[in-house]
C-alpha cells in the first residue's frame, strides 16, 4: 500500500510548469503527506483540459453515506479498479494526476524489532505523479468533498524486499497525458498500471520520525540512524 509520501520539492515555480498546475493553486512544501490530507493533483476540465486542484486524500464515493470511509480507501488496487463498484466510474472517467517526489513504506525487521522507514523516489530525484482517481461526494446541506485516491501495482524487484506493493508511478509526461486523456482506451490504461522499472527507483532508509502522521518537518527525510550490532559482534549497519 501507500500510507505516506512527501512533496517536499521547493521550486514550485518548477512544478507548476512541469504539471500545469496554474498560478492559483496552493502548493506547501509536504515532507509527510497523511490520509486525509487535502493533496496536489491534475484532474481534467469538461473538455478534458489538465487543471491543478487539492483534493482529500481518501476517495469518497458519491453514493457514501458516511464521508469517513475515505481514510479506507487511500489505496485502489490496479488489478481490480475497473471492476470495483467504489473506483469503476472513476476509472473510466475521472482519472487524475497526484503530484509527489516520493513515498515512504516500512520494511519488517527480524524478531519484532520495529519497522524499517524507508524514502523511494525516481532514481534521478524528480518530481513524478502517482496514478490516481477521484470524485466527488455531496453531503447534507451544502456539505461536498472531492477526493482521491492513489492506484498501486506489485512492487518492483528493488522494492520487494520492503513491501509487496507499490504506487503506480508514472514513468514520463507522455505516460502522465495518456492517463489523463478522456480517449485513452481501456486497455492502454491498464497497460500503464504497472510498477516503475527498477533502473528509474531509488530508496533511501530514514529514521523514524516519519511514524507520527502528526509530523510535517525536515527531519522526516533524516538518513536513517546505525542500526546497533547483532549478537553482541561489532557488525556494521546494513547499506541500501
Amino acid at each position: 500500500m501507500c500510507g505516506r509520501y512527501s512533496l517536499a520539492t521547493p521550486g514550485h515555480d518548477d512544478l507548476r510548469s512541469r504539471f500545469a498546475l496554474g498560478e492559483s493553486l496552493e502548493i506547501r512544501q509536504r515532507f509527510n503527506v497523511a490520509p486525509g490530507d487535502d493533496v496536489v493533483t491534475v484532474t481534467t476540465s469538461k473538455e478534458g483540459e489538465p487543471r491543478g486542484e487539492l483534493l482529500r486524500w481518501g476517495l469518497v464515493p458519491f453514493w457514501a453515506k458516511d464521508p469517513k470511509v475515505g481514510y479506507k480507501m487511500i489505496n485502489a488496487r490496479a488489478e481490480t479498479v475497473a471492476e470495483k463498484p467504489a473506483y469503476r466510474d472513476a476509472f473510466t472517467s475521472r482519472r487524475c494526476l497526484i503530484v509527489a517526489d516520493g513515498f515512504y513504506e516500512w520494511q519488517p525487521r527480524p524478531n519484532g524489532a520495529r519497522k524499517r522507514p524507508f524514502h523511494i523516489t525516481r532514481a534521478d530525484g524528480a518530481p513524478f505523479a502517482f496514478a490516481g482517481l477521484w470524485a466527488s461526494w455531496h453531503g447534507e446541506g451544502d456539505q461536498a468533498i472531492r477526493s482521491c485516491s492513489i492506484i498501486t501495482t506489485d512492487a518492483n524487484h528493488k522494492l520487494a524486499d520492503i513491501h509487496d506493493r507499490m504506487p503506480v508511478m508514472l514513468p514520463d509526461a507522455a505516460a502522465e497525458e495518456a492517463w489523463l486523456d478522456p480517449a485513452t482506451p481501456s486497455g492502454l490504461l491498464r497497460e500503464l498500471l504497472v510498477p516503475l522499472p527498477d533502473d528509474l527507483t531509488a530508496r533511501r532508509a530514514v529514521g523514524y520520525a516519519v511514524g507520527d502522521a502528526r509530523h510535517d518537518a525536515p527531519d522526516c527525510l533524516d538518513d536513517a540512524p546505525p542500526e546497533p550490532p547483532q549478537d553482541g559482534a561489532d557488525a556494521a549497519p546494513t547499506l541500501f
